[in-house]
């Protein structure tokens, strides 16, 4: 089976989180869970970072958004990631790395 354009940006993402040593899950929904968590849950050297992965055009769906309003207000880190923005997640992890 072909992966959708969005798990070929997921893969990406996960490898760049892999490649630098970050502790991320995938949080499960399945009716218990909290409906619109971003699609990765990070934590990188003591930092939260979630991280929501679209294809293409796509954009967050409004509850998607206030997910990560809410992150954002509580000082954690959340973004958006695509196909052409990816390796900004790399950038990032470094940038949150180097924090003391």
């Amino acid at each position: 089976m072909a992966a959708t354009p969005e798990k070929k940006v997921k893969d990406k993402v996960v490898g760049i989180l892999k490649e630098e040593g970050v502790y991320y899950f995938f949080p499960a929904t399945h009716g218990f869970g909290r409906s619109g968590v971003p699609d990765i849950v990070c934590c990188v050297n003591g930092y939260f970072l979630a991280i929501e992965v679209k294809a293409g055009t796509n954009k967050p769906t409004a509850l998607q958004v206030r997910e990560i309003e809410a992150i954002r207000r509580c000082n954690g880190v959340a973004v958006v990631a695509n196909d052409e923005n990816w390796d900004m997640v790399r950038g990032l992890v470094h940038k949150l790395k180097e924090q003391k």
